[in-house]
């Protein structure tokens, strides 16, 4: 039988790891470890979210090929500490895939049965789960960026039933906490404040929730938006031939302007944010 592509394509990208790992291989990739490798991953992972997000088709098959460069050279560095190696990786994948979908592979009576919340049963039960109180927050990485991390944690308080009944009330929840960071600014209490802004961000990923809004996308959107704007006044004041710290406020809010009125030509439809 002949081989799939992926499959040497996977096989020849092990053999270029395990080149650049050996003696005459590259200095940067041999020093490489578990703990050097973090930064970059999770680089590669959310350049595969611009790419998705930008609809980058070739973009992003690019960036899932540096991401799965990563995933063989962690396997090829815990080879080598002889922990595991890329074989075990996909199979044991593959394994944990099958178990938690067994209404495609499991009985008639499990491919019948396609209850609600069966995924997160079977993830507790392969932690153990069964043979003590199981924590909601089982499997949830601390590791998160704070706002998803904060997403993550609301969206498992909702399926246990500790949740606001609504939008209404968290909107109610979010003024309450402007009001009380407010206050510690006006105490001129420096703890008070990150702790009470930290609560009025929680509340503000409560309420994107309420509103089936990932606050991650929403604010990483609104910021490639502001990044954007602030490029085309950059164009416009290089193209003066003057600096942007020397032209002034007036003239940056005045190009600034002119930015979202050329937005609101290209997109009439669709409400500019301030």
């Amino acid at each position: 039988m002949t081989d799939h592509p992926a499959t040497t394509a996977l096989t020849g990208l092990m053999a270029l790891v395990d080149r650049l790992r050996g003696p005459d291989g590259c200095p940067w990739d041999q020093t490489q470890t578990f703990h050097t490798l973090l930064t970059h991953t999770v680089e590669e992972a959310y350049e595969v979210v611009e790419a998705v997000e930008n609809s980058d088709l070739p973009g992003l098959r690019q960036e899932l090929g540096d991401l799965l460069f990563h995933v063989v050279l962690y396997s090829r560095i815990a080879q080598e500490g002889g922990h595991f190696d890329l074989a075990e990786v996909i199979g044991g994948v593959t394994d944990k895939m099958i178990q938690r979908h067994p209404h495609v592979f499991g009985s008639p009576e499990d491919r019948a049965a396609r209850r609600p919340g069966d995924w997160e049963r079977r993830k507790h039960r392969e932690a153990g789960a069964e043979q003590r109180p199981g924590s909601v927050f089982d499997g949830l990485s601390g590791r998160l960026p704070a706002l998803h991390l904060a997403y993550k944690v609301q969206q498992k308080m909702a399926r246990v039933g500790f949740d606001w009944p609504g939008p209404e009330p968290v909107r109610a929840k979010v003024a309450e906490e402007l009001a009380e960071f407010d206050q510690a600014v006006a105490a001129g209490d420096a703890r008070a404040m990150e702790e009470e802004l930290g609560d009025l961000l929680f509340v503000l990923a409560n309420l994107a929730r309420h509103h089936r809004i990932n606050p991650e996308r929403a604010l990483r959107q609104a910021t490639v938006k502001f990044r954007d704007r602030f490029r085309f006044i950059e164009e416009r004041v290089w193209a003066a031939g003057d600096r942007v710290e020397e032209v002034g406020v007036a003239r940056l809010e005045e190009l600034w302007q002119e930015r979202k009125a050329l937005e609101r030509q290209q997109a009439p439809d669709r409400r500019q944010a301030d």
